[in-house]
């Protein structure tokens, strides 16, 4: 992280912040940040749509004595180098994940992913069969609509920043209310959003050029469906994870089902889309009883 730049204001007790620098000669990469904690076998967590490692703030604690935990920030995301002219889409997004497991040489890899981060815990799962042992997919982010679905608020500004000509503008224009709004219309209990989450998902969006990153990342929903075709070619064993209140629809999580017939299924009470915030207990007990 370059010095002139804000750091997490949250701190994960256990933790500890490590960084992945650019391949030399290539040029479109970034230097990656991720949080690392515990000890076993290698656990890889991939954080949603908007936010960061700190996402993981309540599930690292509870799986940590089994496993040696990797949070990574997506590229460009949380506390990652945002490059100019970088491109957000799935398979760039997952080009960053493929490169932690590379640079770190990480073998028989349990991949966790929550949203976004599920579909690319399963696309890298297809792409690199010899190093991952099994996937967990929370709340796959594959479906028409995305964030949108989150309520009004969300419709209205997600389409203000997909918007030609004035979107990049509304992208930089985050007030705190309508984050916490946003986000809580992601959860089946309100209370999990803490304050001081939201302030620093507000200080990461006040990075220079993080406004071209979070319409990048919009944008690039597209190819998170499309990555969908990916699935089938998935050799590890998969477990699927869904909020009973999540974005996606019973039609959405049967269609993944019938693309994925062989992977265990789990749907949770009551819950939204951010999992890790409101039930990180049931993602651990998936983990630590495997």
């Amino acid at each position: 992280m370059a010095a002139h730049e804000s750091r997490p204001s949250i701190h994960i007790p256990g933790t500890t912040s490590h960084t992945i620098a650019p391949r030399a000669g290539r040029g479109g990469e970034g230097t990656l940040r991720y949080l690392k904690a515990g000890s076993g076998a290698p656990l890889v967590l991939l954080h949603t749509v908007r936010t960061q490692a700190e996402h993981f703030r309540h599930l690292i604690p509870l799986i940590a004595d089994r496993y040696t935990v990797h949070a990574l920030d997506l590229p460009g995301m949380g506390y990652s180098e945002i490059v100019p002219g970088a491109s957000y889409d799935e398979p760039s997004m997952r080009a960053g994940v493929e490169r932690l497991l590379t640079e770190l040489d990480l073998h028989d890899v349990t991949l966790v992913g929550e949203s976004m981060g599920a579909v690319l815990a399963l696309t890298t799962a297809a792409d690199l069969p010899e190093r991952v042992r099994r996937v967990v997919a929370v709340n796959t982010y594959d479906f028409r609509g995305g964030i949108a679905r989150s309520g009004l608020l969300a419709r209205v500004v997600v389409s203000g920043v997909l918007a030609p000509g004035v979107g990049p503008v509304i992208a930089g224009v985050e007030p705190r209310p309508a984050l916490r709004a946003i986000l809580q219309g992601g959860l089946g209990d309100k209370s999990a959003l803490r304050g001081d989450y939201v302030d620093e998902l507000l200080q990461v969006g006040r990075r220079p050029g993080y406004p071209t990153v979070a319409r990048g990342v919009y944008q690039a929903l597209p190819s998170l469906i499309a990555a969908r075709s990916r699935y089938p070619g998935i050799k590890a064993p998969v477990h699927l994870v869904y909020g009973e209140k999540d974005w996606s629809r019973p039609s959405d999580r049967e269609a993944n089902r019938q693309l994925l017939p062989a992977a265990d299924f789990t749907q949770v009470p009551k819950a939204g889309h951010f999992i890790a915030l409101e039930r990180p207990d049931v993602v651990a007990d998936l983990l630590n009883t495997a």
